[in-house]
């Protein structure tokens, strides 16, 4: 059962098309796991809907929509279609992933996480590069080391959990932290862990571990 979802803010932002891709990947990959949240969305659609029928319009120019239907009539090369898992994949991937991962998480280039032994890595093209979006697989029963944020982190879990001290997370959650947070996440010890994680900044590890690895890290 999902229990951890994003903010109310932040689906606001998604529906309005006013957030970066990364962070707006995740939310839609939540949301593709997420039958209440796609509801919390489809009402905000309706009530933008509502509220841009009671504008008033104004007069346009009347080649207008001969120019507009010429645009949809024009092939994008920009936009490639979705890859398709191949049929009877157990892959956890949902639909608003699938373009970014091609042919599966096994052909993705995994690398090891650096001051993380237990935590490997595949980096997801983006547009923009001041951002990281990755996902992470995290072994079994693993500890990640305490750290802090330097910016904005956005992790949603795609298979298996974590706890964090204070509160649980298992296949669908989302969790969103920043600044303010310090945490120490722990995998269940059940299974391993594959979540997507988004980071405008790179993390701070604490300790000894810290001092070594923080001037290596970056997004």
């Amino acid at each position: 059962m999902i229990t951890h979802h994003p903010a109310a803010e932040l689906l606001l932002d998604f529906t309005a098309g006013a957030m970066s891709e990364g962070v707006a990947l995740a939310v839609a990959s939540h949301v593709a796991m997420c039958g209440s949240c796609r509801g919390d969305v489809a009402l905000i659609e309706a009530v933008g809907g509502a509220l841009l029928e009671s504008v008033e319009g104004e007069a346009v120019a009347a080649s207008l929509l001969d120019q507009t239907l010429a645009m949809l009539d024009t092939p994008d090369a920009s936009v490639a279609p979705s890859p398709r898992l191949e049929p009877g994949s157990a892959e956890p991937v949902p639909e608003p992933l699938l373009r970014y991962i091609g042919r599966g998480l096994s052909h993705l280039a995994w690398r090891r996480v650096a001051g993380m032994a237990t935590v490997e890595e595949a980096r997801l093209p983006m547009v923009a590069k001041n951002i990281k979006v990755a996902l992470m697989r995290l072994k079994a029963g693993s500890l990640v080391p305490k750290h802090s944020h330097r910016g904005n982190e956005f992790t949603l879990v795609l298979a298996g959990g974590f706890s964090d001290g204070v509160e649980k997370y298992g296949p669908g959650d989302f969790a969103a932290r920043d600044t303010s947070h310090t945490h120490k996440p722990v995998v269940d010890d059940d299974a391993d862990c594959l979540c997507l994680v988004v980071l405008d900044a790179p993390l701070r590890l604490s300790g000894a571990v810290g001092t070594i690895v923080n001037p290596f890290l970056r997004i």
